[in-house]
């Protein structure tokens, strides 16, 4: 391999974004919050690299084999590179604006890096847009949040958009009065991703036939947001799971009553990426796009030294966001001639052209507008369009 070919050589997961790529994710980003400003999110910037204790504090663990770590060589202490964005962006509304008025309202977009990419997310390094709510419990608050994900989705042009509902919290509802061992937990919780009932039917023993039929009757509520919410009208649950089911239920009435064309479906006994969650969270889908639009759901915000104030949040995954949304349009781009005075360029730019002024004098300025990709060409004062080929 050459020397060339070595300097162009990137690490497994990253890449160079290209024109015109580059420019289409910029223009995304800027609608999206532009779309979160519009409910009144107000935009705040987190750096890139925190102090380890803070990157990782309280719920920060569940990404920690994801982290990229190195030693500050100021102050000798071990930082982390973000793995994602939420709980930076609750650091800053729990410490930076604690004094702020409640409830907070904060969006926030950049780059994120993990140590390894997944079978679905091979990419290393990509772009988070999102937002945290912070300091309402009210079932209000999460669906304003995916309403507004949903909405901001269809502007971009990507109207057939699901939202996949979860209650994480609910099974330790169920499970609240028993004393499971680790290796208990980590079946039963395997059990419940895989939707394996009859594992679930196998840890009778463990959990109480009571348990294990709650548990498995859940199972049968993954579904459409009607038929799931009929199953468990009719499921047995104790007045914890209760509590954090109703939770659920009230989340669905405020998102429909503002947008009720929004599809709903619910699993109530998911658990995979919600692991530092305590109430309802969601996961957007748009129909023929591989892979996660985003997610979110509801946590607390703290710093681990106390309980923490409630909060809602919504991450937006750039790389399969920009697979879902409508692609910009071509860009007229109109080719100045060497000589064209800066006031003649000016007027075209003011009245949005892009121009590419010619720096050399050329025999044939159609020729060269057309190996510049260029759509137009000023020809006598007038901008003509290129003859395409064929």
């Amino acid at each position: 391999m050459s020397d060339f070919a070595d300097k162009a050589l990137l690490p497994t997961g990253m890449a160079d974004v290209l024109p015109p790529d580059a420019e289409f994710e910029a223009h995304v980003v800027e609608r999206l919050l532009a779309s979160f400003k519009a409910y009144g999110y107000d935009q705040v910037k987190p750096p890139l690299i925190e102090f380890e204790e803070s990157l990782l504090g309280t719920s920060g663990g569940a990404v920690a084999n994801q982290t990229f770590r190195l030693m500050d060589p100021v102050s000798q202490r071990m930082m982390g590179l973000r793995t994602d964005m939420t709980l930076q962006v609750a650091r800053i509304g729990t410490t930076r604006m604690k004094k702020a008025p409640r409830p907070l309202r904060l969006s926030y977009a950049g780059q994120v890096l993990r140590v390894k990419g997944s079978q679905l997310r091979p990419e290393r390094q990509f772009g988070q847009v999102g937002v945290e709510l912070i300091g309402s419990d009210s079932t209000a608050a999460d669906a304003e949040v995916i309403v507004m994900a949903v909405e901001a989705l269809n502007a971009l042009g990507s109207p057939e958009i699901s939202v996949d509902l979860g209650l994480p919290s609910l099974v330790n509802a169920v499970c609240s009065d028993l004393s499971i061992d680790e290796e208990a937990n980590t079946r039963l919780q395997t059990a419940l991703d895989r939707k394996d009932l009859a594992e679930i039917n196998a840890l009778a023993d463990t959990l109480g036939p009571n348990i294990t039929a709650t548990l498995s009757a859940l199972l049968t509520a993954v579904g459409p947001v009607d038929s799931a919410l009929e199953t468990v009208r009719n499921i047995e649950l104790s007045d914890a799971a209760g509590q954090q089911w109703q939770a659920l239920v009230d989340t669905v009435g405020h998102i429909r009553q503002a947008n009720s064309d929004i599809s709903l479906t619910v699993d109530p006994v998911e658990n995979r990426g919600f692991e530092y969650h305590s109430g309802p969270t969601f996961t957007l889908f748009a129909r023929g796009v591989r892979g996660e639009l985003g997610s979110g759901g509801r946590y607390r915000a703290g710093n681990g030294d106390t309980p923490g104030e409630p909060a809602t949040g919504l991450t937006l995954f750039m790389d399969t966001v920009l697979r879902a949304v409508s692609p910009l349009e071509d860009t007229q781009r109109l080719y100045l001639p060497h000589g064209t005075t800066p006031a003649v360029a000016k007027n075209f730019r003011d009245e949005g052209w892009s121009t590419l002024q010619g720096l050399n004098k050329t025999e044939n300025p159609e020729t060269e507008a057309t190996r510049l990709s260029c759509s137009h060409v000023l020809i006598d004062g007038d901008a003509q369009i290129l003859k395409k080929d064929g």
